[in-house]
């Protein structure tokens, strides 16, 4: 479900799936991409942004 509304996870997870990945896999790599998304979230207390949580997404996926 976050994979479908979150850009940066739904683009860690079809770049694992085209990399042959197996589904239950993606799903675990996306989850525990979730929960350290959401980590930081709750230490640092400031909302969450796309820039601040994965800088190098952009340069890899064209964010």
């Amino acid at each position: 479900m976050a994979r479908r509304h979150n850009p940066a996870l739904k683009i860690l997870g079809d770049r694992l799936k085209s990399s042959g990945l197996v589904p239950k896999a993606v799903v675990g790599a996306v989850m525990r991409k979730l929960v350290h998304l959401i980590y930081g979230v709750v230490t640092s207390g400031k909302p969450f942004d796309l820039r601040l949580a994965m800088p190098k997404l952009d340069l890899q996926d064209g964010i």
